[in-house]
């Protein structure tokens, strides 16, 4: 999956799950002090990519320094993405 689609992908993540549109996000946007997420807001943002593009995440992998910024966790979700294996 390429960067923009993952990208776009996480600004519609965001816009379902602070329900109020998201678009137009730079890579230096932080999630928890910009867009005021919080652990909640985190969990139900991964569900939501988990629906849309398969996004499967072993809680036990995750990393807070994969949630500072949109750069960082686009990566997360690019690197994730790379490793599953095809159903």
């Amino acid at each position: 999956m390429e960067r923009q689609a993952i990208v776009q992908a996480i600004e519609a993540a965001l816009t379902d799950v602070l329900e109020r549109p998201v678009a137009g996000l730079s890579g230096e946007v932080r999630l928890f002090d910009d867009l005021h997420l919080d652990s909640t807001t985190m969990l139900e943002m991964l569900m939501a990519l988990e629906n849309s593009i398969g996004l499967v995440v072993d809680p036990e992998e995750l990393d807070a320094d994969d949630f500072l910024s949109v750069d960082t966790f686009s990566d997360f979700v690019e690197s994730t993405l790379g490793s599953q294996v095809p159903a």
